[in-house]
């Protein structure tokens, strides 16, 4: 969490990173925009923001000319806890070690043995590791401890968590999952998407993973190869592709590979959503035999 309420200027120069970042990384010059507004609208106010969502939630926000869902729930996401997930992703900072901090009562050695040992990577995931006991087994985290890091996190995830899709708001069909996969290996292949630079796993920092920014079904999706330890460790990284996508403050994630068993074998699908996997095109007799 944040140490004290981040000031205007603060969050103004948050989302004004953001929109430099969609804009060098070809994201939608609406997108940008956005952003850059919503910076403006933040530095006009005669209140701090924080004092705003902390009397009148994110509605308060959301309320306020050229802000919308998205952007309050950005706002909303920095003053609980001093970072914003969207720009870690956009210069491919998302270690968890630096994550995890932001929690009261874990420092940087802590922070780096909860990964080693749990092989999580979220605050969600952490989240249900102390709901489930995993978290006592952590060096150095009895069943005190573990209780205090429980509170902090519900605090916490309460004020900055992201709302999940609502029933109006149906994720993509696979179908366009499968096209924005198709077109992002594609490109990915030819090198003509922007690389960052990615925290984990290259202490070489060099710029590796190519990132796609596109609208898919009225969400905002990015998509790029895993960079997960297990990828790493199964060798996926450039078959693995994770879609992060977001629309009026919701968010939602997804896992495209290429499935290796059963009818669906060497056929790409959509992790947790195989069964919604367009038939395979008919073969070209012409083709064949």
């Amino acid at each position: 969490m944040a140490s004290r309420p981040p000031e205007n200027e603060e969050i103004a120069e948050a989302l004004e990173d953001v929109a430099a970042l969609l804009e060098a990384q070809n994201a939608s010059p609406y997108r940008v925009r956005a952003y850059r507004e919503g910076a403006r609208v933040v530095r006009t106010l005669d209140r701090p923001a924080a004092t705003l969502l902390a009397e009148g939630g994110t509605k308060a926000l959301d309320a306020l000319p050229g802000i919308g869902r998205s952007l309050a729930a950005a706002i909303a996401e920095i003053a609980a806890t001093g970072r914003l997930r969207l720009r870690d992703r956009l210069v491919g900072a998302t270690a968890p070690e630096d994550l995890f901090t932001v929690v009261p009562g874990i420092g940087k050695a802590l922070a780096h043995r909860l990964h080693e040992t749990l092989h999580v990577d979220s605050l969600e995931e952490l989240e249900a590791a102390a709901h489930d006991g995993r978290l006592e087994s952590v060096p150095g985290v009895g069943p005190r401890r573990a209780r205090a890091l429980r509170d902090s996190l519900a605090s916490l995830l309460a004020r900055s968590r992201r709302r999940a899709p609502p029933p109006d708001h149906p994720l993509p069909p696979v179908a366009a999952l499968l096209d924005l996969d198709a077109r992002y290996r594609r490109e990915a292949a030819a090198g003509s998407l922007p690389r960052i630079a990615p925290r984990r796993f290259n202490p070489e920092h060099r710029a590796w993973l190519p990132v796609l920014h596109a609208d898919v079904d009225g969400w905002h999706a990015t998509a790029l190869f895993s960079n997960t330890a297990l990828a790493h460790k199964l060798g996926r990284t450039d078959d693995w592709v994770v879609v992060l996508l977001e629309r009026d403050g919701a968010e939602a994630q997804c896992t495209l590979v290429t499935e290796t068993h059963g009818p669906l074998a060497r056929r790409r699908v959509v992790r947790g959503r195989e069964r919604e996997t367009p038939p395979a095109p008919p073969t070209d007799p012409a083709t064949t035999g």
